[in-house]
Protein backbone atom coordinates (compact mmCIF):
# COMPACT_ATOMS: atom_id res chain seq x y z
CA UNK A 1 0.00 0.00 0.00
CA UNK A 2 1.08 3.55 -0.97
CA UNK A 3 2.19 5.87 1.74
CA UNK A 4 -0.59 8.23 0.41
CA UNK A 5 -3.88 5.14 0.39
CA UNK A 6 -2.09 4.73 4.19
CA UNK A 7 -2.96 8.25 4.71
CA UNK A 8 -6.42 8.37 3.30
CA UNK A 9 -7.25 5.05 4.89
CA UNK A 10 -6.34 6.41 8.36
CA UNK A 11 -8.20 9.97 8.18
CA UNK A 12 -11.02 7.83 6.77
CA UNK A 13 -11.20 5.74 9.82
CA UNK A 14 -10.32 8.43 12.04
CA UNK A 15 -13.10 11.00 10.95
CA UNK A 16 -16.20 8.49 10.34
CA UNK A 17 -15.80 8.36 6.46
CA UNK A 18 -14.60 11.74 5.76
CA UNK A 19 -11.52 12.61 4.60
CA UNK A 20 -9.96 15.78 3.01
CA UNK A 21 -7.28 16.38 -0.01
CA UNK A 22 -8.70 15.49 -2.71
CA UNK A 23 -11.09 13.40 -2.08
CA UNK A 24 -13.10 15.75 0.17
CA UNK A 25 -16.80 15.99 -0.18
CA UNK A 26 -16.78 12.76 -3.02
CA UNK A 27 -18.44 9.58 -1.91
CA UNK A 28 -15.45 7.64 -0.48
CA UNK A 29 -15.26 4.07 0.70
CA UNK A 30 -12.93 1.77 1.40
CA UNK A 31 -12.31 -1.57 -0.11
CA UNK A 32 -10.41 -4.32 1.41
CA UNK A 33 -9.56 -7.27 -0.81
CA UNK A 34 -7.53 -10.19 -1.23
CA UNK A 35 -4.00 -10.56 -3.12
CA UNK A 36 -4.53 -13.04 -5.85
CA UNK A 37 -0.98 -13.58 -5.68
CA UNK A 38 0.08 -13.20 -1.98
CA UNK A 39 -2.80 -13.68 -0.48
CA UNK A 40 -2.69 -11.47 1.85
CA UNK A 41 -5.37 -8.34 2.88
CA UNK A 42 -4.99 -5.27 0.83
CA UNK A 43 -7.70 -1.77 1.15
CA UNK A 44 -7.71 0.74 -0.92
CA UNK A 45 -10.17 3.70 -0.85
CA UNK A 46 -11.89 4.48 -3.44
CA UNK A 47 -15.06 6.65 -4.83
CA UNK A 48 -18.77 5.38 -5.47
CA UNK A 49 -21.68 5.47 -7.26
CA UNK A 50 -25.00 4.51 -5.06
CA UNK A 51 -27.84 4.24 -7.78
CA UNK A 52 -31.22 2.56 -7.04
CA UNK A 53 -29.78 0.79 -4.16
CA UNK A 54 -27.42 -0.38 -5.95
CA UNK A 55 -23.47 0.31 -4.89
CA UNK A 56 -20.31 0.81 -7.29
CA UNK A 57 -16.72 0.98 -8.06
CA UNK A 58 -14.65 2.11 -11.14
CA UNK A 59 -11.01 0.38 -11.87
CA UNK A 60 -10.52 3.84 -13.41
CA UNK A 61 -6.43 4.08 -12.43
CA UNK A 62 -6.86 7.60 -13.48
CA UNK A 63 -6.99 6.49 -16.77
CA UNK A 64 -3.95 4.43 -16.59
CA UNK A 65 -3.30 2.20 -19.49
CA UNK A 66 -3.58 -1.39 -17.64
CA UNK A 67 -6.13 -2.53 -14.84
CA UNK A 68 -5.57 -1.72 -11.15
CA UNK A 69 -4.17 -4.81 -8.70
CA UNK A 70 -7.16 -4.03 -6.83
CA UNK A 71 -9.68 -5.04 -9.78
CA UNK A 72 -7.36 -7.99 -10.89
CA UNK A 73 -7.81 -9.43 -7.28
CA UNK A 74 -11.63 -9.00 -7.76
CA UNK A 75 -11.53 -11.38 -10.54
CA UNK A 76 -9.98 -13.93 -8.64
CA UNK A 77 -11.61 -13.38 -5.22
CA UNK A 78 -14.58 -11.82 -5.36
CA UNK A 79 -15.79 -11.77 -1.43
CA UNK A 80 -14.68 -8.21 -0.49
CA UNK A 81 -15.41 -6.37 3.12
CA UNK A 82 -16.95 -2.58 1.88
CA UNK A 83 -16.11 0.44 4.77
CA UNK A 84 -18.49 3.58 4.32
CA UNK A 85 -18.84 5.43 7.32
CA UNK A 86 -18.52 4.30 10.40
CA UNK A 87 -20.29 0.84 8.74
CA UNK A 88 -18.90 -1.83 7.11
CA UNK A 89 -20.48 -5.63 5.46
CA UNK A 90 -19.16 -8.32 3.76
CA UNK A 91 -20.32 -8.38 -0.10
CA UNK A 92 -19.25 -10.34 -3.61
CA UNK A 93 -17.98 -7.80 -6.26
CA UNK A 94 -18.87 -8.46 -9.70
CA UNK A 95 -17.90 -6.60 -12.73
CA UNK A 96 -20.90 -5.06 -14.68
CA UNK A 97 -20.54 -5.40 -18.71
CA UNK A 98 -21.76 -3.99 -21.97
CA UNK A 99 -24.74 -1.35 -21.69
CA UNK A 100 -25.68 -1.44 -18.28
CA UNK A 101 -21.57 -0.88 -17.38
CA UNK A 102 -21.68 1.65 -20.05
CA UNK A 103 -24.89 3.50 -18.83
CA UNK A 104 -23.24 3.13 -14.83
CA UNK A 105 -19.95 4.46 -16.44
CA UNK A 106 -21.68 7.62 -17.76
CA UNK A 107 -23.81 8.59 -14.53
CA UNK A 108 -20.12 8.57 -12.85
CA UNK A 109 -18.44 10.52 -15.69
CA UNK A 110 -21.81 12.95 -15.20
CA UNK A 111 -21.43 13.50 -11.42
CA UNK A 112 -18.06 13.40 -11.59
CA UNK A 113 -16.26 14.38 -14.63
CA UNK A 114 -12.89 13.13 -14.10
CA UNK A 115 -13.83 9.95 -14.38
CA UNK A 116 -14.60 11.07 -18.84
CA UNK A 117 -11.38 11.96 -18.46
CA UNK A 118 -9.66 9.08 -17.49
CA UNK A 119 -11.44 7.17 -19.76
CA UNK A 120 -10.35 9.18 -22.70
CA UNK A 121 -6.66 9.06 -21.40
CA UNK A 122 -6.86 5.11 -21.99
CA UNK A 123 -7.49 2.76 -24.97
CA UNK A 124 -8.85 0.20 -22.25
CA UNK A 125 -12.81 0.31 -20.77
CA UNK A 126 -12.65 1.13 -17.49
CA UNK A 127 -14.36 -1.59 -15.37
CA UNK A 128 -17.46 -1.33 -13.49
CA UNK A 129 -17.68 -3.11 -10.51
CA UNK A 130 -20.83 -3.95 -8.38
CA UNK A 131 -20.43 -4.03 -4.50
CA UNK A 132 -23.54 -6.57 -3.60
CA UNK A 133 -24.08 -6.70 0.34
CA UNK A 134 -23.62 -10.46 1.10
CA UNK A 135 -25.57 -10.28 4.78
CA UNK A 136 -25.69 -14.36 5.06
CA UNK A 137 -24.98 -15.70 8.04
CA UNK A 138 -20.96 -16.81 7.82
CA UNK A 139 -20.60 -14.83 4.88
CA UNK A 140 -16.91 -14.90 3.49
CA UNK A 141 -14.69 -11.44 3.90
CA UNK A 142 -16.84 -10.19 6.60
CA UNK A 143 -15.80 -6.52 7.56
CA UNK A 144 -13.31 -6.20 10.47
CA UNK A 145 -14.79 -2.45 11.75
Amino acid sequence: MSDYDARIIEEFRANEGRVGGVFEGAPLLLLTHTGRRTGATRTNPLMYLRQDGRLFVFASKGGHPHHPHWFLNLLDRPEVSVEIGTDGFPARAVEVRGPERDAIYDRQSAVRPQFAEYQRKTTRTIPVVELIPDMGEGAPGGASR
